[in-house]
């Protein structure tokens, strides 16, 4: 596979800070989670922009408090799907973004959205990929019995949750789970799994194009899924 050398890629690997754009439509706790981990580990990247479709979004208040940048684009105000799409992917490119990452945001990506974005656009989903496309993962899960649950971080492509996977948590389910406590368990994974990965991007160990994805060739390639421990915890 081969992989671009100039454009956007390059300005994202050779340049200095980069930005992140994260889209919301709630509380936004895995961009917090993204915020959060870029001050910490001190990434070459910051959360520039927090946008979402919801003008009552906590997340939206939380961005403010950190001094980040906001802006809504409410989906209700738009006639055609296309037309908040395409007021959406302006509002992004206003911020600059070398990183889109979409962080509980609940409204599905026109192709045109996606494919302007190519390569430079993540999502986190609450199951493990190709298991549970979709929505209600977590009731699904516990429908269909399964003994293990958990997030996967991927691209983001024209079709529903099947771009490339980058990596993957897993979380065990137990016996007296319910929606709500699998969900919980999922959700502190998501917090986990989505700031390794988007380090492992900014840094430049894991690189991205409309092609798909690749390690450095200096990256010492760390391993690409994980457990989390529930049974210490559990009280039930």
């Amino acid at each position: 596979m081969r992989f671009p050398t100039g454009g956007w890629l390059a300005r994202w690997y050779h340049s200095g800070m980069k930005n992140i754009v994260a889209l919301i439509s709630g509380r936004g706790s895995n961009m917090q989670a993204l915020v959060q981990a870029a001050r910490a580990e001190r990434w070459p990247a910051q959360v520039s922009a927090v946008i979402s479709n919801e003008p009552q979004a906590a997340g939206l208040r939380w961005a403010q408090e950190q001094g980040i940048a906001t802006a809504v684009v409410p989906h209700r105000e738009f006639a055609q799907r296309t037309l908040f799409d395409q007021a959406l992917l302006r509002a992004v490119e206003a911020a600059k973004p070398d990183l889109v990452v979409l962080a509980g945001f609940m409204r599905v990506l026109s192709g045109e959205f996606v494919n302007h974005f190519a390569g430079r656009l993540l999502n986190i989903h609450p199951s493990l990929l190709p298991s549970f496309k979709g929505l209600h993962t977590h009731a699904r899960a516990l429908q269909a019995g399964v003994k293990v649950h958990g997030a996967t971080v991927h691209l983001v492509n024209a079709e529903l949750d099947s771009g490339a996977v980058l990596a993957q948590a897993a979380v065990p389910v137990l016996p007296a789970d319910t929606e709500t406590s699998l969900a919980a368990a999922v959700l502190a994974a998501e917090h986990q799994l989505y700031p390794r990965v988007v380090g492992w991007v900014v840094r430049g160990e894991l690189l991205l194009s409309a092609e798909g994805v690749r390690w450095a060739d200096t990256a010492q390639v760390p391993p690409q899924s994980f457990w989390t421990d529930r049974m210490a915890s559990a009280t039930h």
